[in-house]
């Protein structure tokens, strides 16, 4: 880990799928930054990695916070979509204009809206008005559904090969968490994304059906799709340790998706990047390993 080059781009949420990949993206850039990591636990993931700067910090603990902060010009938002992310997301939003951060890029969702019947759709809407209203420059990221979602439903595809949604046949623009985190990487480390609002989609809209058929090619052997009741999901949900309050959420979004409001497919991620986004078919067998 070098100290030659003190970073002015901050990421959080370094643990999640695109935390993960944005920070994998950066390091092959060779472009340094901060990485804020919850305890001395995760410090072993990033301590061999060169232009990595840690600091501890606690999205409930404001002072944290603005340690993270000093010196920074742009920073990732991300945190859970818990009960807490409002709260965590405002007290940053807070700190970093305390720090005199230039911008904040926000991970957000698509069809973010104060009034949305979606807790995450609604929470997100907020933070996002509080960023305007701060002054400070924002770029927006609102991806639809991920495609490795599906690895929330590996274990039902590895010992049932089936996997279940409370959906039905709607399509939905699923997009691939490599291209949010490239959209990501654009917007901390180019001029000209500040002001945007990138609606990240994948390249066709889907059924859950048609991403069945589409792992069963990729994994030579067939994958079902089982349409089930949003209380049969919830129950799912519950019995593998989601808060009440996230299973919620959750069945909100899926009922979002049955609606067929997640369908429109939009050239985001090449204007932001100027590269296609990954297909399905590119994700399946990339993944395939891990349904395997």
């Amino acid at each position: 880990m070098t100290k030659s080059t003190t970073p002015t781009i901050l990421i959080t949420g370094t643990t999640g799928n695109i935390g993960r990949e944005l920070t994998k993206q950066l390091l092959a850039q060779k472009v340094p930054f901060r990485a804020m990591v919850r305890s001395t636990k995760k410090l072993e993931a990033f301590s061999e990695m060169e232009g990595v700067e840690l600091v501890v910090g606690d999205f409930n603990d404001a002072t944290t916070v603005a340690d993270a902060l000093k010196g920074i010009e742009r920073a990732f938002l991300l945190t859970n979509s818990s009960e807490q992310a409002e709260t965590q997301q405002s007290t940053f939003v807070e700190e970093a204009s305390r720090a005199g951060v230039k911008q904040i890029v926000k991970l957000s969702q698509w069809a973010a809206d104060t009034n949305s019947p979606v807790r995450f759709l609604r929470y997100h809407a907020v933070v996002e008005n509080k960023i305007k209203e701060s002054g400070i420059a924002y770029t927006f990221l609102r991806p639809n559904l991920f495609m490795q979602g599906l690895l929330a439903f590996r274990s039902t595809i590895v010992d049932q090969n089936k996997f279940f949604a409370a959906v039905g046949d709607a399509k939905i623009s699923i997009v691939d968490v490599r291209d949010i985190a490239a959209v990501a990487a654009a917007a901390l480390t180019e001029d000209g994304h500040a002001g945007k609002i990138y609606n990240i989609t994948g390249p066709e809209a889907l059924s859950h059906q048609e991403m069945a058929e589409k792992l069963s090619a990729a994994l030579n052997h067939k994958i079902q799709f089982v349409d089930i009741s949003p209380e049969s999901m919830r129950e799912a949900l519950i019995s593998v340790g989601f808060p009440n309050w996230q299973a919620d959420g959750l069945i909100e979004d899926y009922a979002h998706y049955h609606r067929g409001e997640a369908s429109i497919i939009t050239a985001d991620i090449k204007d932001a990047t100027g590269k296609p986004p990954h297909s399905f078919e590119e994700f399946a067998r990339d993944y395939a390993p891990k349904f395997s």
